[in-house]
């Protein structure tokens, strides 16, 4: 501006009102914008651009994120970026969170199905597997139950039937059935447990062999004879001579005691029946009567072998020829080792390795005679001296004196007592023929029953079955056999027995 306060071309000219103009309309740094004029979306400056950029970052930011905090499925996301291959590494991330989830959770289902249908299948299996420790009724039921118990859907009824004992038996089942045939069945109602008794019975024909086992093992002598677990002889059988059990007969008891009924060595039915039938016989033996007493030595080489107890019953005192039977099936039996080195208590002698089981000789349908205590010593005497050779443990097991079936007799009255037991006839107990108390003898003598010279039939079975099943269970092998184990032993047993070499040679020279 001049001197005269004119303006002047130079300062307020075209130039400088342009650039005034401008000014004014961008503003200052930091000051008032202009929202008008043409040029507002072209001419922003540096500043505006950092003045707008805080409000449009958080939602840029959260469409960046969304897909690595959700962990969406790839079909759901947006076509992903340059750095998208960083979503891969969440997924060992999602599977602590959804255990530590479900065992929070416990009861959830509604979460867990949630989580299911959002996550990928490896990742619901994983989330059922960590869902196991919270049902711990699976846990229950699976325990030992071996490849089952990897399986969650168990029925509780499968688990608690393996829990349940066999079913009891109501009547013997073959082992051995008449063409000497070795039979599975009996292994359904055999257990995985070692404490078992094995008691079998040998005999001749018509002594009660059946009867005296049905007693031992789950009858009563009131009880009738057709209802007995081993069937007895009927009066039909009895008239024609014949024979009521073939082969071997299998019993177990709810105490886990076996009973083994046999069929009668030496049997006369059985022989007429092969002569008469015109049965064809095995073509290792040439007679009838060969076939006959190897079929008896092959059963009592196999009771020898499987069994604890063995009874011998007869009906009369005494026949010399079941004598040398016992001694000829002890010869042929099969050479089994024992586990412990004990004497017999027979002849005091070492049986080395050799087992040998309890011999107990019942005198079945003893007369009152026998009950005499100088005859029940001269009994004792006899068996002693034929049987003193024996490996056979038939003495030192049991005794009459010590049930109190003799009181007046002291315990060492016998010098050599064996395991023999008497048994009157059944039914003496209901028997009027012996000689009652005088009617004039008075009211009290009337009413007492006749003298019969023993206990009665009841008494002694008990004293009997009390002392059986009491008696010692050494090993029957080298290792503890379970049930099972020694119906597979008795299998192997037998079939070894029919091809003994010893029993072949044997019945050669009888031929």
């Amino acid at each position: 501006m001049s001197d005269s306060g004119h303006s002047q071309p130079g300062l307020y000219g075209p130039d400088r009102r342009r650039r005034w103009n401008r000014d004014k309309e961008l503003g200052p740094p930091g000051g008032p914008q202009s929202l008008s004029g043409p040029g507002r979306e072209r001419d922003y400056g540096p500043w505006d651009r950092e003045r707008r950029e805080p409000t449009e970052e958080p939602v840029g930011s959260m469409m960046q994120k969304t897909p690595i905090i959700l962990a969406k499925p790839a079909g759901r996301l947006a076509p992903a970026p340059a750095p998208a291959p960083p979503a891969t590494a969440p997924p060992p991330m999602e599977k602590p969170i959804v255990l530590m989830k479900s065992r929070e959770e416990g009861k959830g289902p509604v979460g867990a199905s949630e989580g299911a249908a959002q996550l990928p299948t490896a990742a619901a299996k994983g989330e059922k597997e960590g869902q196991r420790p919270t049902q711990p009724v699976y846990q229950i039921q699976n325990r030992g139950m071996g490849s089952a118990a990897s399986s969650s859907t168990m029925d509780p009824v499968v688990g608690q039937a393996k829990l349940l004992a066999p079913e009891k038996m109501k009547h013997s089942i073959k082992l051995v059935d008449d063409q000497m045939n070795w039979c599975d069945s009996a292994i359904e109602y055999l257990l995985d447990q070692t404490d078992v008794l094995v008691v079998g019975v040998l005999g001749l024909q018509g002594t009660g062999k059946s009867m005296l086992m049905s007693l031992l093992s789950a009858n009563q002598p009131e009880e009738d004879q057709r209802a007995y677990v081993f069937r007895t002889q009927s009066q039909e059988i009895k008239e024609r001579g014949g024979n009521q059990t073939s082969g071997i007969d299998f019993f177990i008891t709810q105490e886990r005691i076996i009973f083994l009924d046999t069929q009668p060595i030496l049997s006369p039915s059985i022989l007429d029946h092969l002569i008469n039938n015109d049965r064809k016989l095995p073509p290792e033996y040439n007679l009838p009567h060969t076939y006959v007493e190897m079929q008896s030595l092959q059963i009592a080489a196999f009771l020898f072998t499987v069994c604890h107890v063995v009874i011998v019953v007869q009906d009369w005192f005494t026949d010399l020829s079941l004598y040398r039977f016992l001694q000829t099936a002890e010869m042929v039996k099969p050479s089994t080792p024992s586990p412990s080195h004990e004497s017999t208590g027979s002849s005091g002698a070492d049986e080395g390795t050799e087992y040998y089981p309890h011999v107990v000789f019942l005198q079945n349908k003893a007369k009152r005679e026998n009950f005499c205590p100088r005859n029940l010593k001269q009994m004792h005497v006899v068996i002693d001296k034929i049987m003193m050779h024996s490996h056979l443990k038939y003495k030192g097991t049991l005794s009459m004196l010590e049930c109190n079936i003799f009181p007046g007799l002291p315990y060492d009255y016998l010098d050599t007592e064996v395991n023999l037991f008497l048994l009157p006839f059944a039914d003496s107990d209901a028997d009027d023929t012996f000689p009652r108390a005088a009617p004039g003898g008075g009211p009290l003598f009337s009413l007492l029953p006749g003298y019969k010279g023993h206990p009665s039939f009841q008494s002694l079975m008990a004293k009997l079955r009390s002392q059986i099943m009491s008696m010692a269970r050494p090993q029957l092998s080298h290792t503890i056999l379970t049930e099972k184990n020694w119906f597979h032993y008795a299998a192997r047993i037998w079939d070894g027995v029919k091809k003994s070499s010893a029993l072949s040679e044997y019945s050669r020279l009888l031929a």
